[in-house]
């Protein structure tokens, strides 16, 4: 396969950067060329907020019927592109087609709920002390807003940075990951066919080495007036001091670590299905992934064991030559990363009881049992195919466990008994929580995010109105008004 070449947009033209600067992007497997993607100079990220700001007028006075249309075209457009999608995502990140396949539906989705959301930005009548006055707080389009999205769900994440923000009449510029660039300029591609190609959607790529000044160009500009960033926690806090500098609101979705727990009268089945799913997805690459498997020590053994026969069982390789659940990693250096997480474990006493190996990129769906705090699994974000189980004694330490994280996003409970499942559910410190469901789930309307160092706001369905408008007070005095002086 020939590289995928790749081009900005800026202002509705696609075109190379303005020095004619170039990156490559490597398929993480074979190392072969996966893209050719035009380099943005300082001079390109201006041109591109610029173009923004430009079509803001027209777009945020277009009605929500209007808007709606474009936004469910975007959608229909986007799943036609279905297998340029599937290639680029194996291609650039070694994805899976179930994966790919995914991205696709989910970011569909996410497009359609952004379309029936332009109907519902309203506003309030408020009570006034003042007589003949009418008081209103009304919505309104922020402005430019930058969305800056990864690698690791390159669609579904580069979809959700731009969607909600449209829908409500903004204008965008998304920085695509230098890792799957190609994949988000297929989403440029739908959203040009339907329509939007007249400066409403603008994105840039950037060679990785200019990434920080790239990042910095686009928060400073001042036309930019809402920031979202998905990513790690050690990135997001240098998004949020940039924006915190100009004074920009952001919404960070940042790093997880997420518990499951299994309580002591869990359907164990059910709950060995839901944490593979949750631990191997993407190859654990997910920030939502299973990092930590809380059961309880009288179901232990059984949970252990039937989750490594599990865990052993599902396809690994290269997604390129046949269908595989377990792909490749991001790079071969995560894979050698984890790897050190795991002996780190190993050598500390935990046990292996499936996998613990690795070719290049691709390292099997890999089970570590006994976990304790002194190994570097219990508390450090593994973003790769491992499942960890930390043994507790009731129910009280298996909360306490699972709010031992300095993260906050997902979270699951399995429990045959609801009361006490949702009881302990209110207990755990994250932003989403899954009673006998798996720590990855995202659907379009829910509003997803987390706390402590997962991050901070919401994307998702009625909550990313208010992340992406303005609250404004209105006042119409209809009868005269008397003064003081």
């Amino acid at each position: 396969m020939s590289a995928i070449p790749v081009d900005l947009l800026i202002g509705g033209n696609f075109q190379p950067a303005s020095n004619g600067n170039r990156f490559q992007r490597h398929n993480p497997i074979s190392g072969d060329v996966a893209s050719s993607v035009a380099a943005a100079t300082l001079q390109d990220v201006h041109n591109a907020v610029e173009a923004a700001q430009k079509a803001l007028p027209v777009w945020s006075a277009t009605g929500p019927t209007q808007r709606r249309a474009k936004l469910m075209a975007a959608a229909d457009q986007l799943e036609k592109l279905a297998p340029q999608i599937i290639a680029a995502m194996q291609a650039e990140i070694g994805a899976t087609q179930i994966w790919a396949e995914f991205n696709i539906r989910l970011s569909a989705n996410i497009l359609r709920e952004a379309a029936a959301i332009t109907t519902q930005i309203d506003g309030q009548i408020l009570p006034s002390d003042v007589p003949g006055s009418l008081s209103m707080a009304v919505r309104q389009a922020a402005g430019v807003c930058l969305g800056i999205a990864p690698w690791n769900a390159p669609l579904i994440l580069g979809v959700r940075s731009i969607a909600m923000p449209l829908a409500c009449g903004n204008t965008v510029v998304m920085k695509a990951s230098e890792k799957a660039p190609a994949t988000q300029q297929l989403i440029a591609a739908a959203l040009t066919a339907a329509g939007l190609n007249n400066g409403e959607v603008n994105v840039i790529s950037n060679a990785p080495a200019d990434a920080a000044s790239t990042v910095e160009a686009l928060i400073s500009h001042p036309h930019v007036r809402r920031i979202n960033f998905t990513g790690s926690t050690q990135v997001g806090r240098i998004i949020a001091q940039l924006a915190a500098k100009e004074l920009k609101p952001v919404l960070l979705e940042l790093g997880g670590k997420a518990p499951f727990l299994v309580l002591d009268d869990a359907d164990i089945d059910a709950a060995v299905a839901a944490a593979a799913f949750g631990s191997f997805a993407n190859q654990g690459q997910i920030c939502m992934s299973t990092e930590r498997l809380i059961v309880d020590e009288s179901i232990a053994d059984e949970f252990a064991q039937k989750l490594a026969d599990k865990a052993s069982s599902l396809p690994t390789g290269d997604p390129r030559k046949g269908p595989v659940v377990i792909g490749s990693l991001v790079e071969p250096e995560a894979a050698t990363r984890v790897m050190q997480l795991v002996d780190d474990a190993l050598a500390k006493g935990a046990q292996v009881l499936t996998g613990h190996r690795a070719q290049g990129s691709i390292m099997e769906a890999t089970v570590v049992d006994r976990v304790t705090p002194e190994m570097r699994l219990y508390s450090e974000e593994s973003f790769g195919p491992v499942a960890s189980i930390i043994r507790v004694s009731g129910t009280e330490e298996a909360i306490r466990v699972a709010n031992d994280s300095e993260f906050g996003l997902s979270s699951a409970v399995f429990s045959r008994d609801f009361s006490k499942a949702q009881a302990v559910a209110g207990q755990i410190q994250s932003g989403m929580c899954h009673i006998n469901g798996p720590t990855v789930h995202d659907e379009a309307q829910a509003p997803f995010g987390g706390t402590k160092s997962s991050g901070y706001g919401r994307f998702g369905g009625k909550a990313g109105i208010e992340e992406f408008t303005e609250t404004r007070w209105v006042t119409v005095q209809s009868g005269e008004r008397h003064y003081p002086f």
